[in-house]
């Protein structure tokens, strides 16, 4: 007979088997305090990857203790839904929605009244925030929770405890630096780690396993740390702290470190923030020049990849930089969450309304295609987010393009 997967074996069966979700099912924790007082609720649960969402959805079924469905919205059907709904009529059902911010309109509008009315209880699951990707009218219907991305110690604990429990699955023994290894390896999602231990047990049964050898196995990069505790997520950050500050040696010196590390998706994901966060709109061209390293890297994998890496850092390292764009962005979330959330002018609004609106000037039907009206919320009127950087030419033609709106705005001209 087949063993079990140790993956399948040890999957939480309670909130005390929860990962890393304190917050949300420790002793305080909301998850906790509605299971102990048999209170429960629509839900939508977000975060990434791999951090237990769906496990935490089943223990909430569980303890709901009504017939329960999964409902995938990226291939499931209307059809199916309503059947649940047809069932939940009768008996009581909770609906587990798995991806809901892919959910079709037509859809959400006919689960809304069930959801609404108690009918049906559901649990929806996503990797977006499902304040920008889950229909308003749906979502707030439900609790929106949020999970944190599990940590590495956070995950190097439980391999741990994981060892110790399953003595007998595993034999061999994991030095602290393999653990450390399986869990940047894994990306810190626990059922890959899970696997991976599983697959060294049948690779060293009883023995010893240090990094080299689980390397070999996982073949997978081993992220050391040096002499000096430099570990690779301060290397990643050398990085890009050297391209920041224009040093093309410096940057070309850590890039190298990091190739030798073989970890390509973390370089490029690193060297994808620099060129929005730190390149920015003084070179704009570098946007597409990073997606032709992506796509070029991907195709020819190391060692060749180091080519199109090394022509993209020089280039960033001795690009003009501007971080205005989004500068001025982090202002502008900073009055949302002070509450500076005021009404839309009512010529801005598309649906009818009982208020008077002035008519919305189309600017495409004025010269210049500019046309002076109001278009921030009464309030903030006058506030200016966008300074421009005076770091290139591309952006100094920008600025000059506000000065030439503003003037236009402020006089009519």
């Amino acid at each position: 007979m087949q063993k079990e997967p140790l993956a399948f074996k040890v999957r939480p069966q309670t909130l005390d088997d929860i990962v890393g979700q304190d917050h949300l099912v420790g002793a305080d924790g909301v998850i906790r305090k509605m299971i102990d007082k048999g209170k429960y609720f629509s839900l939508v649960l977000y975060g990434p990857p791999g951090i237990g969402k769906t496990t935490i959805a089943n223990i909430l079924a569980e303890a709901y203790g009504l017939n329960t469905y999964t409902f995938n919205a990226s291939t499931d059907s209307k059809s199916a839904l309503k059947d649940i709904v047809a069932a939940a009529k009768h008996y009581g059902a909770l609906v587990i929605v798995d991806e809901i911010h892919r959910m079709k309109k037509d859809i959400q509008d006919f689960l809304l009244p069930h959801v609404e009315k108690g009918t049906l209880t559901m649990i929806g699951l996503t990797t977006n925030n499902p304040y920008h990707s889950v229909n308003p009218a749906i979502r707030s219907r439900c609790h929106v929770l949020k999970l944190k991305s599990i940590t590495e110690n956070d995950l190097l604990n439980f391999l741990k405890k994981l060892k110790n429990k399953y003595s007998d699955d595993l034999t061999a023994n994991f030095s602290e630096d393999t653990m450390k290894y399986l869990v940047r390896a894994s990306n810190r999602e626990i059922r890959t780690a899970i696997n991976m231990m599983e697959l060294l047990e049948i690779a060293y049964e009883g023995q010893t396993i240090d990094v080299d050898m689980a390397k070999k196995v996982i073949l997978k990069p081993a992220l050391d740390l040096d002499k000096n505790e430099d570990n690779y997520f301060n290397i990643l950050s050398a990085l890009q702290k050297s391209i920041r500050g224009s040093d093309v040696d410096a940057s070309l010196h850590y890039l190298a470190r990091l190739i030798k590390m073989e970890d390509l998706d973390s370089i490029l994901r690193r060297l994808t923030v620099i060129a929005y966060e730190d390149v920015g709109l003084a070179n704009p061209s570098i946007y597409s020049k990073m997606d032709a390293c992506t796509r070029a890297c991907e195709r020819v994998g190391f060692p060749e990849a180091r080519i199109p890496l090394a022509d993209l850092v020089v280039e960033m390292a001795l690009s003009p930089k501007s971080n205005s764009a989004y500068m001025a962005l982090d202002k502008a979330l900073e009055d949302i969450d002070k509450g500076k959330m005021l009404k839309i002018p009512n010529h801005l609004i598309n649906v009818a309304n009982f208020e008077d609106k002035d008519a919305y000037l189309y600017p495409h039907d004025h010269e210049g295609h500019i046309v002076k009206q109001q278009y921030l919320p009464d309030g903030l009127e006058n506030v200016s987010y966008y300074r421009p950087a005076d770091t290139s030419k591309f952006e100094r033609a920008l600025s000059e393009r506000k000065k030439t709106i503003d003037r236009i705005l402020k006089n009519g001209k």
